[in-house]
């Protein structure tokens, strides 16, 4: 799976790429600490494959990399973190 990371102004977007169909998850950013994650899609071809699970991952590790908190308001993502919360270091809200 191939992962990239996108921002323009405040709007930020994480791909990931898989047998040629890309998953995505966006975000606004609040503040230089601070994200808002609010979608995530996958399209139906890359369903049950851990896209969305590994772009959940991707976000939780940008977010301690850059030194930032998220505040999950996609409700996928939401469940994510509530069945990991060893994430909760990252998590605001």
């Amino acid at each position: 799976m191939e992962f990239k990371s996108s921002e323009t102004g405040s709007k930020g977007l994480y791909t990931a790429t898989l047998e040629g169909h890309t998953g995505e998850m966006t975000y606004s950013r609040a503040s230089e600490k601070l994200i808002i994650l609010d979608h995530t899609g996958v399209p139906d071809e890359l369903r049950g494959k851990g896209v969305g699970q590994a772009l959940a991952a991707h976000a939780i590790e940008e977010a301690r990399k850059g030194g930032w908190k998220i505040i999950p308001l996609c409700p996928f993502f939401k469940a994510q973190v509530l069945r990991h919360p060893e994430w909760n270091d990252v998590i605001s809200g």
